[in-house]
């Protein structure tokens, strides 16, 4: 019989792991099923650009893994069952041998009352699409609050203020907005939001959203539309299983991104609570889904074949931040997340952002021409060490 893997989630680690299992693996002896909610794929650091008015290319996975061996399953995942190896689908159970758990994060609202009924977000295309027809009804001089002052928050307010200029925009963080950032970094930021006209709210503490804006410590912040984007949380269906997951619900992995407590599962993504380089857990991130995904779909394929397993902490190289669609930052950090003082900014930040984005969602929509084609016969009894070499 052939090994069954199935991969939960075609989102950057999903569909990279999948791919790159498919040109590891021999075709005659695994099956490798993704499955996937969405039809397409979806570039999640685009939806912003989603939001505020832009189309994003259809790429549908079953184009996408055509002719790699890989099944692409549209449906939606109900529930694993990490000791009988199942996954309950909505119409249908799958059993596997090996599962790759990549189904993300979403929104969460730190129990602040109000962000379920009031406010949007872009976690997700359809969350996205709702807030795009929602600024389409808005009306010149209304005002538009986003919630967070991170990564997702900065993006999301520049663009639509790049895209809506007829509209108030303001952005409100519990702390700093970029604060992490290096001093010329945060400059060219702030200056950023003076350019784009952005009203800039620090040190706010939102305590309750309403239907027409936020209530904070401090009094109220008006608005026809709110955006929530202060934080994310993993995907619910980890914490209801077997496996161990950390207080965040994420999958708890080695090095290799297997599972701590059920070898024939592998979490990688927002899924995945890993260690990075410096022993620091890696944070929710595009930057770190691909590596994750690579160590993963390499470290199963060494197992299955009978090969060494390696593993190199992953690190950080940069953090790239767009402003709209003809400026951005790229801000240059250490292996373990601190930001240095090398910093790239304006046209040429937007440029790199852009090429880094595009040349992600290019090498996800060519599965086959990413890597040199080394499928290999899995032997009759699998690699099955639990401290795999470092290198």
């Amino acid at each position: 019989m052939k090994h069954r893997i199935v991969v939960l989630g075609a989102g950057y680690a999903g569909a990279i792991a999948a791919g790159r299992l498919a040109k590891r693996l021999h075709r005659d002896d695994v099956e490798i099923t993704l499955v996937n909610g969405d039809p397409e794929f979806v570039e999640r650091v685009r939806l912003h650009q989603l939001a505020s008015g832009q189309d994003l290319p259809s790429r549908p996975l079953r184009d996408v893994f055509a002719g790699t061996g890989v099944q692409v399953r549209s449906a939606w995942v109900t529930a694993v069952d990490a000791d009988r190896k199942t996954v309950d689908l909505a119409d249908e159970t799958l059993g596997y041998d090996t599962l790759v758990y990549a189904l993300g994060s979403t929104t969460t609202d730190h129990g602040v009352p109000g962000v379920a009924e009031y406010a949007h977000d872009v976690a997700g295309k359809q969350a996205a699409l709702r807030l795009r027809a929602r600024l389409a009804e808005l009306e010149p001089g209304q005002t538009v609050l986003v919630v967070g002052g991170g990564l997702t928050g900065i993006e999301a307010v520049t663009e639509i203020a790049e895209a809506r200029p007829d509209l108030k925009v303001a952005i409100a963080g519990r702390a700093g907005v970029g604060d992490w950032l290096s001093d010329k970094a945060r400059r060219h930021l702030h200056g950023a939001f003076t350019r784009l006209g952005i009203t800039v709210h620090e040190g706010t503490d939102v305590v309750r959203v309403e239907a027409h804006g936020v209530v904070t410590g401090s009094g109220e912040i008006p608005a026809q539309v709110t955006v929530w984007t202060a934080g994310f949380a993993a995907h619910p269906i980890a914490a209801a299983t077997t496996l161990e997951v950390s207080d965040t619900g994420q999958i708890v992995v080695d090095g290799t991104m297997r599972s701590v407590s059920h070898p024939d599962v592998y979490a990688v993504g927002d899924a995945a609570l890993a260690e990075g380089a410096g022993g620091k857990p890696l944070r929710m991130s595009c930057a770190t889904a691909s590596p994750m995904a690579w160590q993963a779909a390499d470290a199963l394929a060494a197992r299955l074949t009978g090969r060494k397993v390696s593993a190199t902490p992953i690190g950080y190289t940069t953090q790239c931040i767009s402003l709209g669609r003809r400026d951005g930052i790229l801000q240059k950090v250490t292996h373990e997340d601190e930001v240095t003082s090398t910093v790239l900014t304006g046209r040429a930040g937007a440029r790199v952002k852009e090429l880094i984005c595009s040349g992600a969602a290019w090498s996800i929509s060519h599965p086959t021409l990413m890597l040199p084609s080394r499928r290999r016969h899995l032997v009759a009894t699998p690699t099955l060490e639990t401290h795999p070499a470092t290198t």
